[in-house]
């Protein structure tokens, strides 16, 4: 049984070489800073969907405008992946934003949030913790909770 499947080692191949491609190549201003986070290709390696983050920006709308402009260089994308990897057929690319490292953050910012919150609730009072402190020691025990 193998590892990986022929369509996981192209879609890795194919996610390193966009990557690159859109590091050096694409240089369009309306695009922000773009990560390639995962390649989605179909079993007949026509079609691959390819999963894009934007960074430095909490818009959505610019996610989508940079996946539009990705979208619109296709063509010019597709004929650089070609002369980088050799295989028969070169899929078709389509650009999709991927929200879930947003999500992500979202998600945690919230928990960590609810924790603050809570804990600024449950903090004790300096006079309730020193006076239990005299009790203690005002009743001659030690800190095993023995009487001396």
């Amino acid at each position: 049984m193998r590892e990986f499947s022929r369509t996981d080692r192209v879609a890795q191949q194919i996610q390193k070489e966009i990557a690159v491609i859109l590091q050096r190549e694409i240089k369009d201003p309306r695009l922000g800073m773009v990560t390639v986070s995962a390649v989605e290709v179909s079993r007949d390696l026509s079609y691959a969907k390819i999963f894009i983050t934007v960074f430095n920006t909490q818009d959505e709308d610019a996610a989508k405008q940079s996946a539009k402009v990705l979208n619109e260089a296709t063509g010019y994308i597709r004929s650089l992946l070609g002369k980088r990897i050799r295989a028969r057929i070169m899929p078709e690319l389509k650009f999709v934003v991927d929200n879930s490292l947003m999500e992500g953050m979202r998600i945690s910012n919230l928990v960590d949030s609810v924790i603050r919150e809570d804990n600024a609730k449950h903090v004790p009072d300096a006079d309730d913790a020193g006076s239990q402190g005299q009790t203690d020691s005002e009743e001659g025990t030690n800190t095993d909770g023995k009487a001396q």
